[in-house]
C-alpha cells in the first residue's frame, strides 16, 4: 500500500519513538551567545552531504579535536544543525569542534555509504587547523552508533576501514549502541534494519561489521552519557554496550544524567555540564 503523504510515510517508519523525535527535534537548541570564531564550512567530499562546520576556540584549541555526530535516526530530515549548539559551546571551552553532515536514509545514505562518510569526515580532521593527536567523536542518539563506529571501524574492509586520523576516545550521548537489540525491538521502527541494510537474520555479518556492542574491545576510553529520563532510546542500551565493554578488557563507563533524550544537546541544561565534565576528564 502506498501512502499519500510524506509526513505520515516518515511517522510510520519510525514509529513511536520517531514520531516523538520528530516533535522534539522541531526547534534545535539555539546556540548560545559565544566569543569563538563563527564557524567555517569544510567539505571533506563532493557530495551534497559531505561537509562539516568547523568552531574553534578563540585561541589555541589545547583540549582537542571533538568530532560531532548528529542524530534523528539516520534520517534525511535531520542535519547537523543538531549538534551547532554544543559545539559551539565546546569551542568557547577550549576545543576544536568538527560538527559532521553525512549521508542519512532517504537521501543517499544507508549502507555502507553513512558508514563511508563518517568515516571520511573524520579522517578529513587531519587536513583542518586543529591538532589530530588528540580526537574524540561524540554523538547523540544514532549520532552516538555514528561515532562509537568511528572508533571501531579498523579492520571492517568497508570504506575508511583503514583510518587516517587515530579516534582517542569516544563519548556516545543516549547512543543506540546494541543494533541486534534495537532492531528486534523495533527501536525507531525500521530505521535500525534501513542502516544496516536488513534484519539480523538476514545480514548478520553486516551486524558484526556496524554495531558497536560486536565491534569491542576498542582498546581506547569509552565514555557513555544517558538520561534516566530518557524515553526514544532506553538506557538499556548504553548499560548494555558499557557491560560488554568492560568484560572485553576496555576503560569503560557509564555517566547516567538526569534529563530527557534531549536534554543531552541542549548547553543550558546540567546533563550537558556533565558531558562537559566528561569530556574534560578525557583532556588531562
Amino acid at each position: 500500500m502506498t501512502l499519500a503523504r510524506p509526513r505520515a510515510t516518515r511517522r510510520s517508519v519510525l514509529g513511536a519513538a520517531g514520531a516523538a523525535l520528530l516533535a522534539a527535534c522541531s526547534s534545535p537548541p539555539p546556540e548560545p551567545a559565544s566569543s569563538a570564531p563563527k564557524p567555517v564550512r569544510h567539505h571533506y567530499g563532493t557530495g551534497r552531504d559531505q561537509f562539516g562546520d568547523l568552531y574553534l576556540p578563540d585561541g589555541e584549541p589545547g583540549r582537542g579535536t571533538v568530532v560531532v555526530v548528529h542524530g534523528g535516526f539516520w534520517q534525511s530530515g535531520f542535519g547537523l544543525d543538531l549538534g551547532a549548539a554544543i559545539s559551539a559551546d565546546l569551542a568557547d571551552r577550549g576545543w576544536a569542534a568538527w560538527n559532521i553532515e553525512y549521508r542519512r536514509l532517504g537521501d543517499g545514505g544507508g549502507w555502507p555509504t553513512t558508514y563511508a562518510d563518517v568515516a571520511a569526515a573524520v579522517d578529513h580532521v587531519d587536513r583542518l587547523d586543529v591538532d589530530p593527536a588528540r580526537v574524540v567523536t561524540l554523538g547523540h542518539s544514532a549520532g552516538g552508533h555514528l561515532a562509537a563506529w568511528a572508533a571501531s571501524r579498523r579492520g571492517t574492509g568497508l570504506p575508511g576501514g583503514r583510518p587516517r586520523v587515530r579516534v582517542t576516545a569516544t563519548v556516545p550521548q543516549a547512543g543506540v549502541l546494541d543494533l541486534r537489540t534495537a532492531a528486534d525491538t523495533g527501536l525507531g521502527g525500521t530505521a535500525v534494519p534501513g542502516i544496516v541494510g536488513g534484519l539480523p537474520g538476514r545480514v548478520p555479518g553486516r551486524y558484526r561489521l556496524a554495531d558497536p556492542i560486536e565491534r569491542l574491545p576498542l582498546g581506547l576510553p569509552i565514555r557513555c552519557v544517558h538520561g534516566t529520563d530518557d524515553s526514544t532510546v532506553p538506557i538499556s542500551q548504553s548499560r548494555a554496550y558499557v557491560a560488554a565493554a568492560r568484560a572485553a578488557g576496555d576503560d569503560a563507563a557509564l555517566v547516567e544524567v538526569p534529563g530527557d533524550h534531549f536534554s543531552l544537546i541542549d548547553p543550558r541544561t546540567p546533563a550537558w555540564k556533565r558531558t562537559v565534565e566528561v569530556l574534560a576528564g578525557l583532556s588531562r
